[in-house]
């Protein structure tokens, strides 16, 4: 089973970050490049603990949809979200957060099984494993990016203000 680690750090207000981490607004920012969509459950909005979303999106050609769910969530310093249905065997991302020197970083866990066993295996060794971590880095480059500007996550966050 691979896992992905990513560290990012961000200057920013842990809880901005951690907010923007779990926006569904903002990871349809993050992933143009992929046509996502939040088609059911929480399609807008800041996720929170036991709630779910459905994706649309084209990765590697191929227009696939996903659910996952909130399954563990301790603000600001850590969320959960795992696969309850999709093209994954399972998945589980693991999000957390702390502060250092007044900085926050951002650390990711993906773990991941793919599907068709050792076929699967050998999908990860070949591209899988490398597509879904620079997938991952530029979603935390799009939390960054917005995170560390002050007015533009404060209308992400806050759209009605």
């Amino acid at each position: 089973m691979p896992i992905i680690e990513l560290e990012t750090r961000i200057q920013a207000n842990i809880d901005v970050v951690f907010d923007l981490s779990r926006s569904i607004d903002l990871h349809l920012i993050s992933s143009k490049q992929t046509h996502e969509k939040a088609i059911a459950g929480k399609t807008s909005g800041l996720i929170e603990l036991g709630e779910t979303v459905t994706w649309k999106a084209k990765h590697l050609g191929i227009y696939q949809t996903l659910t996952t769910q909130i399954s563990a969530y301790d603000k600001p310093r850590y969320f959960v979200d795992e696969q309850i249905q999709g093209i994954f065997k399972s998945f589980k991302h693991e999000h957390l957060f702390t502060v250092e020197n007044g900085e926050t970083i951002m650390m990711d866990r993906f773990h991941y099984v793919s599907p068709f066993g050792i076929l699967g295996k050998l999908v990860d060794w070949l591209f899988l494993e490398t597509y879904m971590t620079q997938f991952l880095k530029t979603r935390n480059m799009s939390i960054k990016e917005i995170a560390e500007d002050s007015i533009v996550s404060a209308k992400l966050l806050n759209p009605d203000s």
